[in-house]
């Protein structure tokens, strides 16, 4: 029996919770580090947490359900999650990557992966043409859709037939829309990755990471690596992203809700320069969006005036805060330039359009007319040649 998505966030595609003798309705968190035998050869299917944990292992269950996948890895955060998936290649493999990806992953490639022997054509992979930038080494393609910050979307069905064309893996981070309003493994894609921290989890009080995939020779590669390199996630951590996940269609749809109400505010403020999300007629990747996505998500982008009114902003928000991350009930304000870009090279982050007075809106769930009070009276009370406060916050 298949069970529609809001079902699946509560129980993957199962019915019941097999081998739960207690009748509890929570999953139970297996905070144990060993597991008991009763002869050689005789497993009740678990051995070391490092290797699984019945916590993960349902996490695992309900996300490989959402994302349609075969298999789904829980890592210990985003960023391990990735870092695992890139020891399916080896030295002298190419990746054709987005230039505009999320800071911590632009840091992972040039600094550990390139280190390691891989080399990367970081482009813009929803206006330049990618088939050109393939190599005889060439073993993936690795994009966000829409990417992170600047919201470019791509067209993951046009990347999955050029992957497909020279042998290619493709990789789609689906952390901004999750698997309630985009399956990239229904549109061509090999791999699926995501920061559960973010919309998976909900709430801000945990970290974690998931690796999906619809083969089953790369879930046999990857669950190799996991037990090898340890970064699975703790009991205690996956039953929180288990937790999360049961109101991820609620949270989603309220969220969005406010996006569009916080887009429609900033569209119509002189202040504003510049706005980007997808669900804006007319936009680049709109109509893209519409036919690969259900919804166009929580996550807005905008560029002020100033330098000076973006950091007068992030200071005199009084219900928003200013904090690095996405996805929580909480709506949260981040500056790319000094936090989850300032490891992006100037140049590159300047051509990718992050400037020093672009900030990067998460919505949450409040009520929409107080977020949108909140940011009018930020922007109102800047006035210009007051002094700024320029501190931008620490970076991750």
């Amino acid at each position: 029996m298949e069970f529609q998505f809001a079902t699946k966030c509560i129980y993957g595609n199962r019915e019941k919770l097999a081998g739960e003798p207690t009748g509890a309705i929570s999953f139970p968190i297996y905070q144990t580090a060993t597991y008991a035998h009763q002869g050689v050869g005789e497993s009740t299917g678990f051995d070391y947490s490092r290797l699984q944990n019945p916590t993960r292992q349902q996490l695992e269950k309900v996300v490989a359900s959402l994302e349609k996948g075969c298999d789904a890895l829980a890592f210990s955060s985003g960023m391990a999650a990735i870092t695992a998936l890139m020891e399916i290649f080896k030295p002298g493999d190419h990746l054709i990557t987005d230039a505009d990806l999320y800071g911590g992953s632009i840091r992972l490639f040039n600094n550990i992966s390139e280190k390691n022997g891989i080399t990367f054509s970081h482009i813009n992979c929803s206006r330049e043409n990618v088939e050109s930038f393939v190599q005889k080494n060439t073993k993936a393609i690795f994009i966000e859709t829409p990417t992170n910050p600047m919201m470019n979307v791509v067209d993951i069905r046009k990347m999955s037939e050029i992957a497909k064309k020279y042998n290619l893996l493709l990789i789609v981070d689906n952390t901004f829309l999750s698997p309630y309003f985009q399956n990239p493994l229904e549109l061509g894609a090999d791999i699926v990755v995501h920061s559960g921290t973010k919309f998976l989890g909900g709430h801000n009080d945990t970290l974690s990471g998931f690796v999906v995939t619809n083969s089953q020779e790369i879930s046999e590669k990857l669950r190799f690596i996991i037990k090898t390199v340890g970064s699975g996630l703790a009991p205690m951590d996956s039953w929180l992203i288990l937790r999360g996940i049961k109101t991820l269609p609620l949270r989603m749809e309220k969220s969005q809700e406010n996006a569009k109400a916080i887009v429609e505010f900033l569209l119509n403020e002189p202040r504003v320069k510049k706005v980007y999300y997808p669900g804006i007629k007319g936009t680049d990747g709109y109509e893209i969006c519409r036919k690969q996505a259900r919804g166009f998500g929580s996550m807005i982008t905008f560029e002020v005036e100033s330098k000076e009114l973006a950091c007068h902003i992030l200071k005199h928000t009084r219900l928003i805060p200013f904090a690095e991350s996405l996805g929580g009930v909480e709506t949260l304000l981040t500056y790319p330039c000094t936090q989850t870009h300032a490891d992006v090279p100037e140049d590159v982050r300047l051509a990718n359009g992050i400037t020093d007075s672009v900030l990067r809106l998460s919505a949450g769930i409040e009520d929409k007319e107080d977020l949108i009070a909140d940011l009018r009276q930020a922007v109102n009370s800047y006035k210009p040649g007051a002094a700024a406060d320029e501190n931008g916050g620490q970076h991750g």
